[in-house]
């Protein structure tokens, strides 16, 4: 009997953490691991004979701009939602939802420019081709955070995000910073290794 009611306290006990939460630090580590693969695989090729230097496309810094200050517009969304601020919170949401489909255009804009300096994917140096790969696999990524965030910013026009509903947007807020110091990452590593 004993024996059943500790099994009973011990059911009852919160998760030390909320399981989607976990799943999303999962993809996160599996983002991580991918992206670290692919920039060593950029280090190894760059050793190579016939290695051209890149140029890195000057939207990129615009880019890198609009995706840093997204950051800031986030936290002020999470922010307004622990304080029960319902149209500080909007107003934040579509901000840096704003933000981060201008970034997304921005990188397509980019490639643009990249063309223009003959600097194709595919048909010339490799080292052209990973600035594509790395950069647009980020892109890929951060299409999905912008998805979360209107997810989000419905949730937020219905009233369901507030200082008693903060797993949602504390999911949005993670994975969205989470992209921006990926991009950040990437950024300084092919200024640093071109």
């Amino acid at each position: 009997m004993a024996l059943d009611i500790k099994i009973v306290e011990e059911a009852k006990k919160p998760l030390a953490m909320n399981p989607k939460k976990f799943g999303l630090w999962l993809f996160i580590a599996t983002v991580i691991m991918l992206f670290g693969a692919w920039t060593s695989a950029y280090i190894v090729k760059r050793g190579d004979m016939g290695w051209s230097e890149i140029v890195v496309p000057d939207l990129f810094w615009v880019n890198t701009a609009i995706i840093m200050f997204s950051s800031g517009t986030m936290i002020w969304a999470v922010r307004a939602a622990r304080k029960n601020n319902q149209e500080q919170l909007k107003v934040a949401l579509s901000i840096t939802t704003i933000l981060g489909i201008a970034f997304v255009v921005g990188q397509f804009m980019a490639y643009n420019q990249m063309v223009e300096m003959k600097e194709h994917f595919t048909g010339g140096p490799v080292s052209h081709s990973f600035v594509y790969v790395l950069s647009g696999a980020h892109a890929v990524h951060l299409i999905s955070g912008v998805i979360f965030l209107i997810i989000v910013l419905v949730s937020a026009f219905r009233l369901k995000v507030d200082s008693q509903n903060m797993t949602q947007i504390e999911m949005c807020a993670t994975y969205w910073h989470f992209l921006d110091l990926l991009w950040l990452y990437l950024f300084v590593f092919l200024l640093l290794n071109k």
